[in-house]
């Protein structure tokens, strides 16, 4: 009670009801849900991204439970060992204070409290790779992830997960204790830090829209291969097993596409579908009142495949095959109709906006065809001089 003195807490019990009921990751749609909060194809991620939007939380948590047997029985001949797995959001153009808020406001004291408790813990790895892939994923880097996608909102968002899938109800007062450890310190991590993570926002925000028309954005990051010390458990014995495996880090980002920073991005007017799922997330979209003409990079396609969505699990559920398509911005003047749209980047959400209108990334709204054709969006490179309907906000 004391906390609530200092802080408000939204609590979204189960995100996902169809899947838990049928024990499955996507929702009664087919479609994974944990991989649609920048499509938004799902009312589950709908309704998400509205909550987000309305009441701009400076924390997000993602609570949940990891496998403790596979895939580490088949490939490592050992289980999980850790009480509980935990990780900040680590994605392309991810703002470094955020990161850095996360980190050293939230999981250090984490780590710190469950230790009082005698609870293990380490920092998240994918636990569920491909069948015969071997080398671990410290995390998912797909912008479309819950966790990754507030991260882009200039959120502290942090993955917690405790060992528990495929045990049934074993050790089930150890896991929730560890959970309830766990949001205790998030909680008052939150109200210590209150003022703190408001100054960060706010300085991210401002940060983030100086940033337009200038340097290079980061199209698409990759994890660094290294090896790293693994322990787990002998299933035979239960004593610690120590194992070196591979491990792709995303602490350090290397970047393998990137662009010069647009001023903005255009959108043909019969982009609706795209424009709705922005406005959703919170992203400003202005409707362009009158005809005129941008100076823009427009996209000329070199290469193209249909393909499914994956991530270190293999295919994603749900949804149509995308687009991969290979893109070379072309320097042209181009004329705009009335009606037609504009996204700004002079924004705090710019970087969402990049993630979803750069058509060459799986999870781009191009690519999964909320944007119908490259010639329907453009990279606006100087500051626009257009009239603009007055919003009704």
């Amino acid at each position: 009670e004391p906390l609530l003195e200092h802080i408000h807490v939204l609590v979204v019990p189960r995100a996902n009801p169809d899947g838990a009921m049928a024990q499955q990751h996507s929702t009664a749609n087919g479609i994974d849900l944990a991989h649609d909060h920048l499509l938004l194809q799902t009312p589950e991620a709908q309704a998400l991204a509205t909550l987000v939007r309305d009441y701009r939380p400076s924390v997000v948590l993602d609570l949940g439970e990891y496998p403790a047997l596979t895939p580490f029985t088949r490939q490592y001949q050992a289980i999980a060992r850790h009480d509980l797995l935990v990780h900040d959001a680590q994605t392309a153009n991810l703002p470094e204070f955020t990161a850095k808020a996360a980190h050293e406001w939230f999981e250090e004291p984490l780590h710190a409290a469950l230790r009082t408790q005698y609870v293990s813990t380490d920092s998240y790895y994918n636990t569920a790779p491909p069948e015969g892939e071997t080398r671990l994923l410290a995390t998912e880097l797909d912008s479309g992830t819950w966790l990754n996608a507030q991260g882009l909102k200039n959120a502290v968002s942090l993955l917690v997960e405790t060992r528990g899938v495929g045990l049934g109800r074993l050790h089930i007062q150890r896991r929730v204790h560890t959970q309830v450890t766990t949001i205790t310190s998030a909680l008052r991590s939150t109200a210590e830090r209150a003022a703190d993570l408001e100054q960060v926002r706010s300085y991210v925000a401002r940060d983030t829209a100086s940033k337009a028309c200038k340097g290079q954005v980061v199209i698409e990051a990759q994890a660094t291969p290294m090896q790293r010390e693994l322990t787990m458990l002998d299933p035979d014995t239960g004593a610690d097993r120590t194992l070196k495996v591979d491990w792709n880090s995303s602490l350090a980002l290397r970047p393998v596409k990137s662009r010069p920073r647009p001023c903005g991005y255009w959108l043909a007017a019969h982009a609706t579908a795209a424009v709705e799922r922005l406005q959703m997330l919170g992203v400003q979209v202005l409707r362009i009142a009158e005809p005129g003409a941008l100076l823009a990079d427009t996209y000329h396609e070199t290469a193209r495949e249909t393909t499914e969505r994956t991530d270190v699990r293999g295919t994603i559920a749900g949804g149509s095959s995308i687009i991969r398509t290979q893109v070379t911005p072309v320097r042209s003047a181009i004329d705009v109709p009335a009606g037609s749209f504009y996204v700004p980047l002079n924004q705090g959400l710019a970087h969402l906006a990049v993630a979803a209108l750069e058509p060459d990334t799986q999870s781009s709204y191009f690519a999964n065809r909320l944007i119908d054709e490259l010639g329907s969006t453009a990279r606006v490179m100087t500051v626009p001089s257009l009239v603009f309907e007055e919003s009704d906000e």
